[in-house]
């Protein structure tokens, strides 16, 4: 049974869908990855539906952003509303085509709700300045102005939240926005302008491409005069082509890349919640995320006992369909993620790792499931500690000083999120201080909310989303200098 026919309202999807045709007339098939079955058909736009969305955009962009701060904020305001009210749904849509538990797709739509909420409120408060004069016939005044018609790319693995984290502030700031969301999971993204829609944001001034043709499509966003942002969360080797792509037509740029998170064991840490914090870092959304945990280092003298612990509490996480009751692990989202992580398990066990729990495929259950999984005995010149698994897969490293666990951790060319416990203060300052990355958890393992600032540093890329520091990626600042007074 598809599970979108559950769908209290199925309009959310129906009318999101019935829309113009794209210049190729075709359809693209979206899937379940935990059964492979095809659930829903969407438009598979072309490069020259982005060119007209983005004439769309601008034609809206001048009665968009001088509608009153608060007339936009009222808007989000109803949108938000309207997300809270639809959703069920919209957690049955996520876990349809995205895999995760329905749980965590539940828990993911009030994430994504957070920053329409955040930023309904902060529309209002975008402040301008009155500087100090040089002169007594001068005023220095700097206005705060919206940048223009802004592109969007999101990833699959957080098909909502990664949207709202992008629009959100984009219509606060009185942007108009092309969105392409990516092709494995475009039914979040669709949903989610329907309910835009209703709340009061114009047609024009929030579009969504679903597509195939992902180069295509993205070169037309970045080639355009017209789009004055680009915002792209995925990976690094693509935000470096996005980069070049937008360097003739110098755009600002937000860039949330790849990861490859340190996460660090003090042997004066409190085993309880460090492996609490672990089973947060590393496992939610099967460990798809891009601020997941993905190289462990324990120290010598609590190595053991935290391999043991974390061993016994990934063992007990249930794999299965997300619709299921009780899974914790729903299906990696494609069959090339399995083979990858089964791939780095491979080499580690031929370069002397052990497997402390899981370690194998779930072939029963389906191509795109594979067993939680913990290394032991792991060196950093395996695979799983130089390159970002995107799954379920726990390496462990044992290290003996503080500065060899800092200098493990900064060895990588990535910079986004990084976890340490240590119950000395002292080391506290001194590790977050030391450690290369935008983001730093300390005696816990999750990291972002709607108000602070979430990005990286280093190949892991540029600008923040989140909080007034996510508003300001969409402002320019405009100097107007008065004389003669």
């Amino acid at each position: 049974m598809n599970p979108l026919s559950k769908l209290q309202n199925p309009q959310l999807l129906q009318a999101a869908q019935i829309k113009k045709p794209s210049a190729s007339k075709t359809h693209f098939a979206v899937h379940n990855p935990a059964t492979d079955a095809v659930i829903a058909q969407v438009p598979n736009a072309k490069p020259q539906d982005a060119l007209a969305a983005i004439a769309s955009a601008n034609s809206a962009w001048g009665p968009w952003r001088t509608q009153p701060a608060r007339v936009r904020g009222d808007i989000l305001r109803r949108w938000f509303d309207l997300l809270l009210a639809h959703q069920d749904d919209l957690a049955r849509i996520m876990t349809a085509e995205n895999g995760k538990p329905l749980v965590e797709a539940l828990a993911e739509v009030h994430y994504a709700a957070s920053f329409v909420q955040w930023y309904a409120e902060e529309a209002k408060r975008v402040y301008g300045e009155v500087l100090t004069a040089s002169a007594r016939s001068q005023r220095m005044l700097v206005f705060k102005q919206p940048i223009g018609v802004c592109a969007a790319i999101t990833p699959w693995n957080f098909p909502l939240a990664m949207i709202t984290r992008k629009v959100a502030p984009a219509l606060a700031a009185g942007c108009p926005v092309v969105l392409k969301p990516a092709e494995l999971t475009p039914l979040s993204a669709l949903a989610a302008a329907q309910l835009a829609y209703q709340a009061g944001v114009p047609r024009e001034v929030l579009h969504i491409i679903t597509s195939t043709d992902a180069k295509g499509v993205g070169q037309a966003l970045c080639a355009s005069e017209t789009v004055r942002h680009l915002s792209f969360t995925g990976s690094t080797a693509v935000g470096r082509i996005l980069m070049a792509q937008c360097a003739p037509t110098v755009k600002k740029l937000a860039l949330e890349l790849g990861g490859n998170a340190p996460f660090i064991v003090f042997d004066d840490a409190d085993l309880d919640s460090v492996v609490k914090g672990a089973m947060a870092a590393k496992f939610r959304n099967a460990g798809q995320a891009c601020n997941a945990a993905n190289r462990f280092y324990a120290q010598a003298g609590i190595y053991d006992a935290f391999t043991a612990r974390l061993s016994a509490e990934v063992a007990k996480l249930q794999v299965g369909d997300g619709f299921a009751q009780g899974v914790q692990i729903g299906p990696l989202i494609e069959a090339a993620a399995s083979k990858k992580i089964k791939a780095h398990v491979q080499d580690a066990k031929k370069l002397g790792a052990q497997v402390a729990t899981g370690g194998k495929a779930l072939a029963d259950l389906g191509p795109n499931f594979y067993q939680p999984t913990v290394l032991t005995n792991v060196t950093s010149d395996m695979l799983c500690t130089r390159e970002e698994t995107f799954g379920p897969l726990a390496p462990v490293v044992r290290f003996e000083t503080e500065a060899e666990a800092i200098a493990l951790a900064n060895n990588t060319e990535f910079g986004l999120a990084a976890y340490f416990f240590s119950r000395d203060i002292s080391r506290v300052w001194r590790v977050a201080e030391a450690i290369e990355s935008g983001m730093v958890g300390v005696n816990g393992g999750t990291l972002s909310n709607e108000h602070t600032p979430f990005g990286g540093i280093k190949q892991s890329g540029l600008g923040r989303e989140g909080g007034h520091y996510g508003l300001a990626e969409y402002l320019e600042e405009k100097l107007v200098a008065l004389g003669d007074l």
